[in-house]
């Protein structure tokens, strides 16, 4: 869920100049909040929350109404209630968000196939090779929109640009239900008032850490000294975030689908309750995949969980990450954001971490993530004294002594490369 709440949104007019594009990024608006406003039109308009009603819960979605009263993804469900005390909870249904989601990737593809989902309600279309058959890029873009609201029954908003990450922008600051177009030639002027923490990929830590030297803005990152830059953020990103700020980026709209990857499980003989236990055993596990993806040379693009639960339900989850990444602390976190977004309180007996859309490391154009080379060189580290004193002897200091509380017994299950 996107954190922004439809004011201050930028569209383009009609005709407007799509000199030197080739790139969408479609991304519905509120999407789990859409389709349920779809499905029940009666929730039109009203400020809805998608989560489960228990105000230990976390906020899966919410419409744009509730939004503007500072509600945001992953917040408990009672602190959005007292921000907006009028919201009316939805409980989620994500089998149904899957079909729709199916429902759209469809349309996206009947325009053309250079399509890559990012998730399950945003894409990259790359247009270039369709333009004879549909028209200019913002042609196609309005017809994307078209199509998704005559076919689906939902709005979506599109940012059109030469590069992923300016589409991806555009989108953002198009929504809800617009289109933004940058040409090629205004792509420098487009970036420079914008915020540094509106970059694709560019985290809070990277951005405080940019804003406390007074660079704010993606202008102020091209104007600044490379030194200044590798000083603020390390010299990694501090290379990529410049490269950005002058409207480089050589990603191209990957279709390709991977289906090989590494997963591990756990199964406890006594189902587990304690989430700070939980959520640490997805960190164990996620250094567990990232150790194999480092060793086969493997990056990942998707980190997926399993958690069963004591009644032998089973729920899954992915993400699609910004970069591809081998670094257990990234897939960590990612497992763990998943985990958080489950609503279900009920006792655990499964839990699993794997590593999906796998690829050569190093395969990408670059990465754009924060704090990754630190996390690389850490882990590298232990790869290391793994290697000279063994699995066994190296493990996070978190993880050293801990139980579970209720003297479980973990039964570990390894996936490979399949």
């Amino acid at each position: 869920m996107g954190r922004g709440d439809g004011r201050g949104r930028i569209v383009s007019p009609d005709g407007a100049d799509d000199t030197g594009t080739r790139i969408l990024h479609v991304d519905m608006d509120a999407f789990y909040a859409a389709v349920e406003v779809m499905d029940d039109p009666s929730l039109r308009g009203l400020p809805l929350i998608i989560g489960a009603p228990d105000g230990r819960s976390v906020v899966s979605s919410a419409s744009y109404e509730a939004r503007r009263y500072g509600v945001r993804a992953a917040m408990p469900v009672g602190q959005a209630l007292r921000l907006c005390p009028t919201a009316k909870i939805v409980m989620p249904h994500f089998d149904r968000y899957q079909a729709v989601s199916k429902q759209v990737m469809a349309v996206f593809e009947s325009i053309t196939p250079m399509v890559e989902p990012l998730s399950v309600d945003e894409a990259f279309l790359d247009v270039q090779g369709v333009r004879r058959l549909w028209g200019s890029p913002g042609e196609i873009a309005r017809l994307v929109r078209e199509r998704v609201q005559a076919e689906v029954g939902i709005t979506c908003s599109v940012g059109v640009a030469a590069t992923k990450h300016v589409a991806k922008m555009a989108s953002t600051l198009s929504k809800p239900d617009g289109l933004l177009i940058v040409a090629a030639a205004d792509t420098l002027d487009f970036l420079a008032p914008r915020s540094v923490r509106a970059m694709w990929g560019v985290g809070p830590k990277a951005s405080e850490a940019l804003e406390a030297r007074g660079i704010r803005t993606i202008g102020d990152i091209r104007d600044s000294p490379q030194e200044m830059l590798d000083r603020a953020v390390g010299p990694a990103l501090g290379a990529r975030i410049a490269q950005l700020a002058r409207g480089e980026d050589a990603r191209a709209v990957e279709t390709e689908r991977v289906e090989k990857s590494v997963g591990h499980e756990e199964t406890f003989d006594v189902d587990i309750t304690d989430r700070e236990f939980l959520r640490a055993e997805l960190l164990r596990l996620a250094d567990r995949v990232a150790v194999r993806l480092r060793r086969a040379d493997w990056e990942c693009a998707t980190v997926a969980i399993k958690i069963r639960f004591d009644d032998f339900t089973t729920l899954s989850r992915s993400q699609t990450l910004a970069e591809p990444t081998s670094v257990g602390q990234r897939i960590g976190e990612a497992a763990q954001n998943l985990y958080e977004s489950i609503d279900r309180r009920d006792p655990i007996r499964l839990v699993g971490v794997r590593a999906e859309k796998l690829r050569p490391a190093g395969s990408s154009a670059f990465a754009l993530w924060d704090d990754d080379e630190h996390w690389r060189k850490v882990e590298g580290a232990l790869d290391d004294a793994r290697a000279r004193f063994g699995n066994a002897t190296i493990t996070r200091a978190r993880h050293v002594g801990r139980g579970d509380g209720r003297g479980a017994v973990r039964h570990p299950k390894d996936h490979g490369v399949d």
